[in-house]
């Protein structure tokens, strides 16, 4: 596969943008961001600042995921922003054993940083960053499937699960793979303006409105917190998320007190049942939403509501969208 050609369009004026490529990391990545960048110059027309990709590596060959050959050039150091890919990562995966080969583009990354270069990593691409120091005292972000990953790995950053784009002085994290778009729209408004980011999102069919990775969690995939005492507290609500919640009657099921309970639970999971009773409310009241005709009055009342205004509001705290709006973007039609 070779490499993109670069755009030589506002010539002085171009952006130059790396991509570090490095074994095992997405193509799509490495070539998502040029290619909108690309479109993004074709737009803004032959007398507007453009855009200088090229693909850098540390390494004379780089096979990218799949086995991709990807043509690469070493470092260079006239390099506006340093974009960092993601890779195949899956939960429980061994990531110190994954990182350590990647010590080369690590202290790349290390060095381009150093110099003044804006660095931005893709999806879990933020792993690299991490792992070259640059997330320390930062505010962060990554797939929100390895976030917590990403913060026990560095608890000197601020992970924020819930961001699509988080930008902290110099450097900036993207959700999953998709969000690479969100990262290259807003780089796209910034150097060649609002009309021409706008006009691109429209071509390429991106959506340039999301502000959240919320939406897009899935519950269940995530661990579930608790050991044996947490895990059955957590059976026993999930069993009538409709039913009224009652602290005293759930402590008296288990033969503990009120206040013990609330300590047991909040020792094992880090937050309280009703704090998990809400949650499990809102993931059944998403696959109904995006499953069934049902109004969001009988939603609401399904999964233990009868104001629906106070179930919009507890829905939106934690999806990021209120009721109606989550369905038109998330209703299945199969």
């Amino acid at each position: 596969m070779g490499k993109p050609e670069p755009e030589h369009t506002g010539g002085a004026d171009a952006l130059r943008v790396a991509v570090l490529a490095y074994p095992g990391c997405f193509a799509s990545e490495v070539f998502g961001v040029p290619d909108l960048l690309t479109m993004a110059a074709h737009v803004a027309g032959p007398g507007a600042p453009g855009y200088r990709v090229s693909v850098v590596s540390p390494r004379r060959r780089v096979l990218a995921s799949g086995g991709t050959a990807l043509d690469v050039t070493p470092p260079r150091r006239d390099v506006d922003v340093l974009v960092v890919p993601g890779f195949a990562l899956l939960p429980g995966a061994d990531l110190d054993a994954r990182l350590a080969p990647l010590a080369p583009e690590i202290d790349a990354v290390r060095t381009y940083a150093a110099e003044g270069t804006a660095v931005v990593s893709l999806c879990v691409g933020a792993f690299l960053l991490a792992e070259a120091g640059l997330l320390r005292g930062r505010r962060a972000t990554t797939a929100w499937l390895f976030a917590a990953d990403l913060a026990r790995r560095c608890p000197e950053a601020d992970v924020r699960a819930e961001d699509l784009v988080v930008t902290d002085t110099g450097v900036t994290t993207t959700a999953a793979f998709s969000a690479m778009y969100d990262f290259a729209l807003d780089l796209i408004r910034r150097h060649s303006g609002a009309r021409v980011a706008r006009t691109t999102a429209r071509i390429a069919l991106v959506d340039d409105a999301r502000d959240a990775q919320t939406p897009y969690v899935d519950p269940e995939l995530l661990p579930r917190p608790g050991s044996a005492f947490a895990q059955r507290v957590m059976r026993r609500l999930d069993q009538d998320l409709a039913a009224r919640y009652d602290l005293t009657a759930l402590a008296a099921a288990f033969g503990v007190s009120a206040r013990t309970l609330l300590r047991r639970f909040a020792d094992e999971t880090g937050h309280s049942p009703l704090a998990h009773l809400q949650a499990a409310r809102v993931r059944r009241a998403r696959h109904l939403l995006e499953t069934t005709d049902r109004t969001v009055a009988a939603v609401a009342a399904a999964v233990g509501y009868r104001d629906p205004g106070t179930f919009a509001a507890l829905f939106a705290r934690h999806t990021g969208r209120r009721p109606a709006a989550y369905r038109a973007a998330f209703r299945r039609t199969d």
